[in-house]
């Protein structure tokens, strides 16, 4: 929504009054304090003249550095760099003196080495005004942003007009149904959102695999194949290590992986960029991927996106003062959550402010400039996440008042890139989509006052400590500052005989890291008779699976119910019937994986609510099956190809990244259908069924 004139032209004059009375300001304290600098007569004058002499100088200074001093840096273009830095200071210093010739009646005066140190403090505070008053204002945020990239814009080239480029921007944690909601209204908190909703773009769910969470759902899209992921976290029994997906290590390896089982290199392999992912995606330019964090050396551009950002000082300032002011906001968020007795809620105290302003004010800044800098240079794909919803969603909740504000500036965020993309030398078409939603719920801790690790001791007949240990969570913005800072991976403990228990959201994974292989159902009840029963029989679990000697892969449900997954064979109620059609499905694929878990064990879901209990510490959940989270959503340019055929479910992140490649084969020329049929035969994924559709209906607009 274009903002009005008058509004833009207010704003500027308040803007230049404001830097007008520092710069006087500045020029009234430097003649208090150095000897050789005055601004007022040689017999004295009163406080109000003194001020007015002020005034009239730093204006004069003011007009002088915005006319000439463009002209005097175009004319010294072939100076050396250091001559030019030395000169830079004298030149600045001669403005100063004509400045203060200007003033009438010989009021200003300065030694010329004084007029050097009063110009270079004018200057520092008059930009350090400028980039504080631009914190707020999106409109010059984005001429700035502009400004710099495009002096690394590629020359334009004579002939045809290009071929258009594709921007996937991913809005990390965001569901369908909050999607819809926030784009709705008179005055919807996603305005530009919602213009494109209801005039240029398309809006569908799709459904993720088993496994709900970034790690799979990017590795999917981004390099084509999320087999045998079959958590956020997991255990390795041959190696005797964790898996943890947004780990550099880890995420390299993954990615390796991901790309020995394809033979391709990635989405964005051809002039790609890839920013604040987990995986490259076969992409050259890099910033804030995790996948290549771990590197040393000259050889990783990964950090080379802080720099670029922060080498310039109006940029620093804005994201310092907007990073002090989310830590603000998040101190009194939490206190008002305390004081209201809002339940449920979970501890937001300690690193958390810091870890979330990261999430919501660096990484979204460094990010949104990468992007704008990568269409400015006119590149022909772009995957880039901002993960400021889903980190604000995990300790305030899904549909939380807190997460208002920041999808309020995501929505600033994508207006930002779109209005940059005029100033691309091609064409930009923007898909909107997140990897995975939130299911809301209290914890498993806090509903029944232990964890699921206690429970699995408990079922095994070990010894449960009086006080349960709490999960840290912000996990995934914790990882992605570690990494900005350089600092070393935090070790997994060291592991014993005893039952290894892992969480991903409402999804749990249970390891016997004394039994090589995959435990099987029979072997578990004769080592631990009760540990099954107990889980299964738990009100906090939906289900378990297991493997069976006799029937194969085994879900488990309460007071005996099972559903046997290669016969289809379902004893009692079925286990899986509340989690939708699909879930069978997605169970059955995770249960092939050579790394899935000894028990894979998924919390409770209620249908009425939506609710689900994390075995993390978080109120805003995603891992495994139950509600919104299962179900993040699509929008699309409607002048691309449809996604799926009418009626038809997109299920799974591989047959994403089919559908994503398909749209970039058509903006070479190519055809959607042969990219996504190719796909489909590397994958083998059925067509039809998802977990949980049992949801608001599809809303394709």
């Amino acid at each position: 929504m274009r903002t009005p004139r008058w509004k833009t032209l207010s704003g500027a004059a308040l803007r230049v009054l404001a830097v007008w009375a520092v710069s006087s300001l500045t020029l009234l304290a430097l003649a208090a304090l150095l000897p050789d600098f005055r601004i007022q007569s040689p017999g004295g004058d009163s406080i109000t003249r003194t001020a007015v002499t002020a005034a009239l100088g730093a204006g004069a200074f003011g007009l002088l550095s915005a006319l000439v001093w463009p002209v005097l840096v175009r004319a010294l273009l072939l100076v050396p760099a250091l001559v030019l830095g030395l000169l830079v200071f004298f030149l600045n210093g001669s403005l100063l003196l004509l400045a203060l010739d200007l003033i009438p009646e010989d009021r200003g005066q300065a030694a010329p080495e004084t007029a050097v140190i009063v110009a270079a403090a004018m200057s520092a505070a008059s930009s350090a005004t400028s980039a504080f008053l631009a914190v707020r204002n999106d409109e010059a945020y984005h001429r700035r942003l502009v400004r710099l990239a495009g002096r690394r814009r590629r020359p334009a080239v004579r002939g045809p007009e290009p071929a258009p480029g594709t921007l996937f921007l991913q809005l990390d944690g965001l569901g369908h149904d909050l999607l819809y909601d926030a784009t709705r209204g008179e005055r919807p908190l996603m305005a530009t959102v919602a213009h494109w909703a209801a005039t240029s773009h398309r809006l569908t769910p799709w459904h993720t695999d088993w496994s709900s969470q970034t790690g799979a759902s990017q590795l999917g899209i981004l390099h084509g194949s999320n087999e045998d992921l079959p958590a956020f976290r997991w255990y390795e029994k041959e190696t005797g290590e964790t898996v943890v997906s947004n780990r550099p290590t880890s995420a390299a390896e993954l990615q390796r992986r991901a790309v020995a089982r394809t033979g391709d290199g990635g989405l964005l392999a051809d002039d790609g960029a890839s920013r604040g992912n987990l995986f490259s995606g076969g992409a050259d330019q890099l910033a804030l991927v995790m996948s290549v964090a771990a590197r040393r050396g000259r050889h990783n551009r990964s950090r080379a996106g802080y720099f670029a950002y922060f080498s310039d000082p109006a940029n620093a300032t804005r994201t310092a003062v907007s990073f002090v002011a989310e830590v603000l906001r998040e101190i009194v968020q939490s206190l008002r959550t305390r004081l209201r007795k809002e339940a449920p809620r979970v501890k937001r105290g300690g690193l958390y402010p810091v870890i979330r302003a990261f999430a919501t004010v660096v990484e979204r800044d460094v990010v949104v400039a990468a992007v704008i800098g990568d269409m400015l240079a006119g590149r022909t794909a772009v995957y880039a996440d901002l993960v400021a919803y889903d980190e604000v969603a995990h300790h305030s909740g899904p549909g939380h008042r807190d997460t208002h504000q920041v999808l309020r500036g995501l929505d600033r965020c994508v207006a930002l890139i779109s209005k940059a993309a005029r100033h691309a030398p091609r064409r930009y078409r923007i898909v909107l989509l997140s990897d995975h939603g939130q299911s809301p719920g209290v914890s498993f801790l806090e509903r029944y006052g232990l964890s699921l690790g206690d429970l699995v001791r408990a079922g095994c007949g070990l010894p449960v400590p009086r006080r349960a240990g709490r999960t840290r969570s912000g996990a995934e913005a914790r990882q992605a500052a570690r990494a900005a800072l350089r600092r070393p991976e935090e070790a997994p403990g060291r592991h014993t005989s005893q039952p290894i228990v892992l969480a991903s959201g409402n999804l749990g994974l249970v390891s016997f890291p004394d039994v090589a292989g995959r435990i099987t159902r029979e072997a578990l009840d004769r080592k631990h008779p009760a540990l099954l029963g107990t889980l299964a029989n738990h009100p906090g679990i939906g289900f378990l699976l297991v493997r069976s000697e006799a029937d194969g892969p085994v879900v488990l449900g309460p007071a005996g119910t099972e559903h046997h997954l290669d016969s289809g064979r379902v004893i009692g109620a079925d286990p899986l019937a509340a989690f939708g059609d699909g879930a069978a499905d997605a169970v059955r694929r995770s249960n092939r994986f050579p790394h899935v878990a000894d028990i894979m064990i998924n919390s409770a879901y209620d249908p009425a609510t939506g609710a689900v209990h994390a075995f993390e510490e978080q109120i805003g959940s995603h891992g495994g099956l139950g509600g919104a989270q299962s179900r993040p959503f699509l929008l699309w340019p409607a002048e691309l190809s449809a996604p799926t055929e009418d009626g038809e479910v997109l299920t799974g992140a591989e047959r994403l990244h089919g559908v994503l490649r398909g749209w970039l084969a058509e903006a070479a020329g190519g055809t959607h259908e042969g990219a996504v049929q190719e796909l489909r035969r590397e994958t083998g994924r059925p067509a039809g069924s998802s977990p949980d559709t049992r949801t608001r209906p599809d809303k394709n607009r």
